[in-house]
């Protein structure tokens, strides 16, 4: 899922020691390493394997190691710029735009959801329902059985949606800048949307704690 993975790990004295030598020496092979720091490579091949997949380190057979001279920061951007939305989306609640607002609002607090996603006969996007959307409609009006969702959605062009490929960092800047809680993840299908996954604030809260972790 993350080629290099940035965690907030503390490097060790023998850490920054390789460090060192890679950044005078390199390109510089374990063996060499490990003669400078009277070690076996067995002992330093944790090390260097941590240095490695932290980016810190890159390795090439047969010529060694050389530093990559990336910041922490650095490091962390590119771990970023290589999660994609189909690492991290989740299954997409759909109703039908013919249902009822109270069925909707039925759909929301049994799926425990923010946004439904409105599909139409064709089972192509048509609209969006936050529970913003459906609060206000059930102010003042009685009927809520007889009012069809199509009626308070908000529709196409106006929905915001992403694509399995897309960069999961452009996503959540999307979710900040429309001031949303989540984003259809669909495919082109029959000349429309088919949604296939939803991206919410919670998907982009995982991914950054499993970045954070190391996973």
């Amino acid at each position: 899922m993350v080629s290099k993975v940035v965690s907030k790990i503390e490097l060790t004295k023998r850490q920054e020691q390789i460090l060192e030598i890679v950044k005078e020496n390199g390109p510089i092979t374990g063996e060499h390493i490990a003669d400078q720091l009277n070690l076996t490579r067995a002992t330093l091949r944790p090390d260097l394997a941590i240095l490695t997949m932290a980016g810190y380190l890159d390795a090439r057979p047969r010529v060694g190691y050389f530093y990559t001279g990336k910041t922490s920061t650095q490091l962390l951007t590119d771990s970023l710029k290589n999660i994609h939305v189909k690492d991290y989306q989740s299954l997409p609640v759909v109703v039908n735009e013919n249902v009822s607002v109270y069925d909707a609002i039925v759909t929301v607090f049994l799926e425990d959801v923010g946004t439904l996603f409105v599909v139409d006969k064709k089972t192509q996007l048509v609209g969006v329902l936050s529970r913003k959307d459906l609060l206000r409609a059930s102010i003042g009006n009685k009927d809520l059985t007889s009012l069809p969702v199509h009626i308070i959605m908000t529709r196409m062009p106006n929905i915001t949606f992403c694509r399995k490929d897309d960069l999961l960092i452009d996503v959540a800047k999307k979710l900040i800048e429309k001031q949303i809680d989540s984003i259809p993840v669909v495919k082109e299908s029959n000349g429309g949307l088919e949604v296939i996954g939803r991206i919410t604030k919670t998907n982009i809260t995982k991914a950054f704690v499993a970045l954070a972790d190391g996973e």
